[in-house]
Protein backbone atom coordinates (compact mmCIF):
# COMPACT_ATOMS: atom_id res chain seq x y z
CA UNK A 1 0.00 0.00 0.00
CA UNK A 2 1.34 3.42 -0.98
CA UNK A 3 1.71 6.29 1.47
CA UNK A 4 -1.50 8.30 2.05
CA UNK A 5 -0.83 11.93 3.09
CA UNK A 6 -4.45 12.61 4.12
CA UNK A 7 -5.23 13.32 7.77
CA UNK A 8 -8.47 13.37 9.73
CA UNK A 9 -8.99 16.43 11.88
CA UNK A 10 -12.21 17.05 13.81
CA UNK A 11 -14.07 14.58 11.64
CA UNK A 12 -12.99 16.16 8.34
CA UNK A 13 -10.55 14.68 5.84
CA UNK A 14 -7.71 17.02 4.87
CA UNK A 15 -5.62 16.44 1.73
CA UNK A 16 -2.49 16.66 3.89
CA UNK A 17 -1.54 18.05 7.33
CA UNK A 18 -0.55 21.54 6.15
CA UNK A 19 -2.83 24.43 7.10
CA UNK A 20 -1.56 27.90 6.24
CA UNK A 21 -1.35 30.06 9.36
CA UNK A 22 -3.58 33.05 10.01
CA UNK A 23 -2.09 36.40 9.07
CA UNK A 24 0.17 34.96 6.37
CA UNK A 25 -2.36 33.85 3.75
CA UNK A 26 -4.90 36.68 3.68
CA UNK A 27 -8.34 35.17 3.12
CA UNK A 28 -7.12 32.92 0.34
CA UNK A 29 -7.00 35.52 -2.39
CA UNK A 30 -3.29 36.37 -2.13
CA UNK A 31 -1.75 33.11 -3.34
CA UNK A 32 -4.47 31.66 -5.58
CA UNK A 33 -2.52 32.46 -8.76
CA UNK A 34 0.75 31.07 -7.36
CA UNK A 35 -0.26 27.95 -5.44
CA UNK A 36 -2.71 25.19 -6.32
CA UNK A 37 -4.79 24.86 -3.15
CA UNK A 38 -5.18 21.13 -3.77
CA UNK A 39 -1.60 20.97 -2.43
CA UNK A 40 -2.55 22.18 1.07
CA UNK A 41 -4.91 20.79 3.65
CA UNK A 42 -6.37 24.21 4.33
CA UNK A 43 -5.77 27.74 5.56
CA UNK A 44 -6.80 29.99 8.44
CA UNK A 45 -8.02 33.42 7.40
CA UNK A 46 -6.61 36.72 8.52
CA UNK A 47 -8.23 37.66 11.82
CA UNK A 48 -11.79 38.95 11.49
CA UNK A 49 -13.07 41.57 13.96
CA UNK A 50 -16.54 43.17 14.10
CA UNK A 51 -15.32 46.57 12.91
CA UNK A 52 -12.45 47.46 10.55
CA UNK A 53 -9.03 47.88 12.16
CA UNK A 54 -6.21 49.95 10.71
CA UNK A 55 -3.62 48.11 12.78
CA UNK A 56 -0.49 49.62 14.24
CA UNK A 57 1.42 52.45 12.61
CA UNK A 58 4.63 51.72 10.64
CA UNK A 59 7.26 50.39 10.99
CA UNK A 60 5.43 47.12 11.55
CA UNK A 61 7.81 44.44 10.24
CA UNK A 62 11.52 43.89 10.74
CA UNK A 63 13.72 41.01 9.61
CA UNK A 64 15.68 39.17 12.30
CA UNK A 65 18.25 36.37 12.15
CA UNK A 66 16.27 33.28 11.03
CA UNK A 67 12.95 35.05 11.39
CA UNK A 68 10.94 38.24 11.49
CA UNK A 69 9.16 40.46 13.99
CA UNK A 70 5.73 41.74 13.10
CA UNK A 71 3.44 44.20 14.85
CA UNK A 72 0.63 44.44 12.30
CA UNK A 73 -2.00 44.72 15.02
CA UNK A 74 -4.81 42.62 13.47
CA UNK A 75 -5.40 44.98 10.55
CA UNK A 76 -8.52 43.86 8.69
CA UNK A 77 -11.53 45.25 6.87
CA UNK A 78 -14.09 44.13 9.42
CA UNK A 79 -16.92 41.61 9.46
CA UNK A 80 -19.18 43.19 6.84
CA UNK A 81 -16.47 43.44 4.19
CA UNK A 82 -15.31 39.93 5.07
CA UNK A 83 -18.80 38.64 4.29
CA UNK A 84 -19.31 40.65 1.11
CA UNK A 85 -15.81 40.48 -0.42
CA UNK A 86 -13.96 37.49 1.09
CA UNK A 87 -16.39 34.80 2.19
CA UNK A 88 -18.05 34.78 -1.20
CA UNK A 89 -14.82 33.43 -2.76
CA UNK A 90 -14.40 30.46 -0.43
CA UNK A 91 -16.40 28.15 -2.66
CA UNK A 92 -13.56 28.39 -5.22
CA UNK A 93 -10.82 27.23 -2.84
CA UNK A 94 -10.31 23.48 -2.90
CA UNK A 95 -9.22 23.03 0.70
CA UNK A 96 -10.52 23.31 4.27
CA UNK A 97 -10.92 26.83 5.66
CA UNK A 98 -10.84 28.13 9.24
CA UNK A 99 -12.08 31.62 10.06
CA UNK A 100 -9.76 33.24 12.58
CA UNK A 101 -11.72 35.44 15.01
CA UNK A 102 -10.44 38.21 17.26
CA UNK A 103 -11.75 41.20 19.14
CA UNK A 104 -11.30 43.62 22.02
CA UNK A 105 -13.96 42.00 24.23
CA UNK A 106 -15.88 38.76 24.65
CA UNK A 107 -18.83 40.42 22.91
CA UNK A 108 -16.67 41.14 19.84
CA UNK A 109 -15.79 37.47 19.46
CA UNK A 110 -19.39 36.42 20.03
CA UNK A 111 -20.69 38.86 17.42
CA UNK A 112 -18.42 37.49 14.68
CA UNK A 113 -19.07 33.85 15.51
CA UNK A 114 -22.84 34.23 15.74
CA UNK A 115 -22.99 36.13 12.46
CA UNK A 116 -20.98 33.50 10.58
CA UNK A 117 -22.13 30.39 12.44
CA UNK A 118 -24.56 29.04 9.84
CA UNK A 119 -22.35 29.54 6.80
CA UNK A 120 -21.24 26.27 5.21
CA UNK A 121 -18.41 27.75 3.16
CA UNK A 122 -15.85 27.22 5.93
CA UNK A 123 -15.18 24.43 8.38
CA UNK A 124 -14.14 25.79 11.78
CA UNK A 125 -13.49 28.87 13.87
CA UNK A 126 -9.96 29.54 15.13
CA UNK A 127 -10.30 31.75 18.19
CA UNK A 128 -7.31 34.07 18.49
CA UNK A 129 -6.55 34.67 22.16
CA UNK A 130 -2.86 35.08 21.46
CA UNK A 131 -2.02 38.11 19.31
CA UNK A 132 0.81 39.99 21.10
CA UNK A 133 0.37 43.25 19.16
CA UNK A 134 -2.94 44.65 20.44
CA UNK A 135 -3.69 46.52 23.66
CA UNK A 136 -7.11 44.91 24.23
CA UNK A 137 -8.18 41.33 23.53
CA UNK A 138 -5.72 38.88 21.96
CA UNK A 139 -2.93 37.96 24.34
CA UNK A 140 -4.50 39.91 27.22
CA UNK A 141 -7.20 37.21 27.18
CA UNK A 142 -4.89 34.34 26.35
CA UNK A 143 -2.66 34.73 29.40
CA UNK A 144 -5.53 34.12 31.84
CA UNK A 145 -6.89 30.60 32.37
CA UNK A 146 -10.15 32.06 33.63
CA UNK A 147 -10.58 34.29 30.56
CA UNK A 148 -9.67 31.48 28.15
CA UNK A 149 -12.19 29.19 29.82
CA UNK A 150 -14.93 31.85 29.87
CA UNK A 151 -14.43 32.86 26.23
CA UNK A 152 -14.29 29.25 25.05
CA UNK A 153 -17.62 28.52 26.75
CA UNK A 154 -19.17 31.56 25.07
CA UNK A 155 -17.86 30.41 21.68
CA UNK A 156 -19.19 26.88 22.16
CA UNK A 157 -22.63 28.22 23.02
CA UNK A 158 -22.61 30.54 19.99
CA UNK A 159 -22.02 27.95 17.25
CA UNK A 160 -22.14 24.29 16.32
CA UNK A 161 -18.97 24.62 14.27
CA UNK A 162 -15.71 23.33 15.77
CA UNK A 163 -13.87 25.77 18.02
CA UNK A 164 -10.06 25.78 17.76
CA UNK A 165 -8.43 27.97 20.41
CA UNK A 166 -5.14 29.54 19.31
CA UNK A 167 -2.87 29.82 22.35
CA UNK A 168 -0.01 32.17 23.15
CA UNK A 169 3.41 30.81 24.15
CA UNK A 170 4.07 33.99 26.16
CA UNK A 171 3.02 32.44 29.46
CA UNK A 172 4.69 30.57 32.29
CA UNK A 173 2.85 27.30 31.62
CA UNK A 174 1.07 26.89 28.28
CA UNK A 175 -0.30 23.51 29.33
CA UNK A 176 -2.46 25.21 31.96
CA UNK A 177 -4.07 27.41 29.29
CA UNK A 178 -4.57 24.38 27.05
CA UNK A 179 -6.30 22.52 29.85
CA UNK A 180 -8.55 25.50 30.56
CA UNK A 181 -9.66 25.58 26.92
CA UNK A 182 -10.23 21.83 26.88
CA UNK A 183 -12.26 21.95 30.09
CA UNK A 184 -14.47 24.64 28.55
CA UNK A 185 -15.24 22.47 25.53
CA UNK A 186 -12.66 23.50 22.90
CA UNK A 187 -12.57 21.00 20.05
CA UNK A 188 -8.90 21.58 19.25
CA UNK A 189 -5.95 23.88 19.92
CA UNK A 190 -3.48 25.80 17.80
CA UNK A 191 -0.10 25.75 19.55
CA UNK A 192 1.15 28.38 19.36
CA UNK A 193 1.25 31.99 18.19
CA UNK A 194 4.38 34.16 17.97
CA UNK A 195 6.87 34.90 20.73
CA UNK A 196 7.08 38.47 22.00
CA UNK A 197 10.29 40.19 20.94
CA UNK A 198 11.97 43.52 20.29
CA UNK A 199 14.52 45.00 17.88
CA UNK A 200 16.63 48.12 18.44
CA UNK A 201 17.67 50.56 15.71
CA UNK A 202 21.16 51.50 16.92
CA UNK A 203 21.39 54.52 14.60
CA UNK A 204 18.12 56.05 15.75
CA UNK A 205 18.70 54.77 19.30
CA UNK A 206 15.14 53.54 19.68
CA UNK A 207 13.04 50.41 19.05
CA UNK A 208 12.74 49.55 15.37
CA UNK A 209 9.02 48.80 15.56
CA UNK A 210 6.67 51.70 16.23
CA UNK A 211 4.76 49.36 18.55
CA UNK A 212 8.08 48.66 20.36
CA UNK A 213 7.36 44.92 20.66
CA UNK A 214 6.30 42.45 17.99
CA UNK A 215 5.68 38.77 17.44
CA UNK A 216 8.71 36.70 16.45
CA UNK A 217 8.14 34.03 13.80
CA UNK A 218 10.31 31.98 11.46
CA UNK A 219 12.81 29.13 11.94
CA UNK A 220 14.31 30.75 15.05
CA UNK A 221 11.29 29.82 17.16
CA UNK A 222 10.83 26.21 16.03
CA UNK A 223 12.47 24.51 19.04
CA UNK A 224 10.40 26.68 21.39
CA UNK A 225 7.15 26.01 19.53
CA UNK A 226 7.93 22.31 19.35
CA UNK A 227 8.39 22.27 23.11
CA UNK A 228 5.00 23.94 23.53
CA UNK A 229 3.30 21.29 21.40
CA UNK A 230 5.01 18.52 23.34
CA UNK A 231 3.96 19.99 26.69
CA UNK A 232 0.36 20.54 25.60
CA UNK A 233 0.11 16.99 24.21
CA UNK A 234 1.08 15.75 27.67
CA UNK A 235 -1.86 17.60 29.21
CA UNK A 236 -4.86 17.36 26.85
CA UNK A 237 -6.70 14.78 24.79
CA UNK A 238 -8.11 17.10 22.10
CA UNK A 239 -6.28 17.46 18.75
CA UNK A 240 -3.46 19.96 18.24
CA UNK A 241 -2.48 22.11 15.28
CA UNK A 242 1.23 22.74 15.71
CA UNK A 243 2.51 26.16 14.68
CA UNK A 244 5.74 28.14 14.84
CA UNK A 245 8.90 28.08 12.78
CA UNK A 246 7.90 25.40 10.27
CA UNK A 247 10.26 25.75 7.31
CA UNK A 248 10.87 22.23 5.94
CA UNK A 249 9.20 18.87 5.51
CA UNK A 250 11.31 17.55 8.38
CA UNK A 251 9.78 20.21 10.62
CA UNK A 252 6.31 18.86 9.80
CA UNK A 253 7.34 15.38 10.89
CA UNK A 254 8.86 16.72 14.12
CA UNK A 255 5.67 18.59 15.02
CA UNK A 256 3.55 15.53 14.34
CA UNK A 257 5.82 13.31 16.42
CA UNK A 258 5.53 15.88 19.23
CA UNK A 259 1.75 15.51 19.12
CA UNK A 260 0.28 17.66 16.34
CA UNK A 261 -2.25 16.25 13.86
CA UNK A 262 -2.25 19.41 11.74
CA UNK A 263 0.85 21.58 11.14
CA UNK A 264 0.54 25.27 10.28
CA UNK A 265 2.93 27.00 7.88
CA UNK A 266 3.25 30.78 8.04
CA UNK A 267 6.36 32.89 7.53
CA UNK A 268 7.88 30.33 5.14
CA UNK A 269 5.41 31.26 2.41
CA UNK A 270 6.65 34.86 2.43
CA UNK A 271 10.00 33.57 1.24
CA UNK A 272 8.65 30.88 -1.09
CA UNK A 273 5.00 30.63 -2.23
CA UNK A 274 5.60 27.01 -3.20
CA UNK A 275 6.98 26.08 0.23
CA UNK A 276 3.97 23.85 1.12
CA UNK A 277 4.41 21.83 -2.07
CA UNK A 278 8.11 21.32 -1.44
CA UNK A 279 7.47 20.40 2.20
CA UNK A 280 4.95 17.73 1.24
CA UNK A 281 7.24 16.36 -1.47
CA UNK A 282 9.84 15.83 1.27
CA UNK A 283 7.26 14.27 3.61
CA UNK A 284 6.05 11.92 0.86
CA UNK A 285 9.60 10.76 0.08
CA UNK A 286 10.41 10.32 3.76
CA UNK A 287 7.25 8.31 4.40
CA UNK A 288 7.91 6.03 1.44
CA UNK A 289 11.48 5.48 2.59
CA UNK A 290 10.37 4.68 6.15
CA UNK A 291 7.45 2.52 4.97
CA UNK A 292 4.93 4.83 6.64
CA UNK A 293 1.45 4.25 5.22
CA UNK A 294 -0.47 6.94 7.10
CA UNK A 295 0.72 9.94 9.14
CA UNK A 296 -1.55 8.86 11.99
CA UNK A 297 1.18 6.32 12.76
CA UNK A 298 3.59 9.02 13.90
CA UNK A 299 1.34 11.50 15.75
CA UNK A 300 2.60 11.78 19.33
CA UNK A 301 5.06 8.89 19.09
CA UNK A 302 7.63 10.73 21.20
CA UNK A 303 5.29 10.40 24.18
CA UNK A 304 5.55 6.62 24.01
CA UNK A 305 9.27 6.59 24.80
Amino acid sequence: MAFNPKVNFLGEEYANPIVMASGTFGCGEIYKDLLDYHHIGGFATKAVTPLPRTGNRPQRIVETPSGMLNAIGLQNEGLEVFISDKLINFIDYNCKIWVNVSGSSFDDYKMVVERLSDDDRFHAFEINVSCPNVSHGGMTIGTSCQDVESLTKIMKNATKKPIIVKLTPNVTNIAELAKAAENAGADALTVANTFLGISIDIDKRKPTLANVTGGLSGPAIKPLSLRCVWQVKQSVKIPIAGCGGVWTGKDIIEFMMAGATIVQVGTAIFANPLAPVEMMDWVNNWAEEKNIKNLKEIVGVTHEC
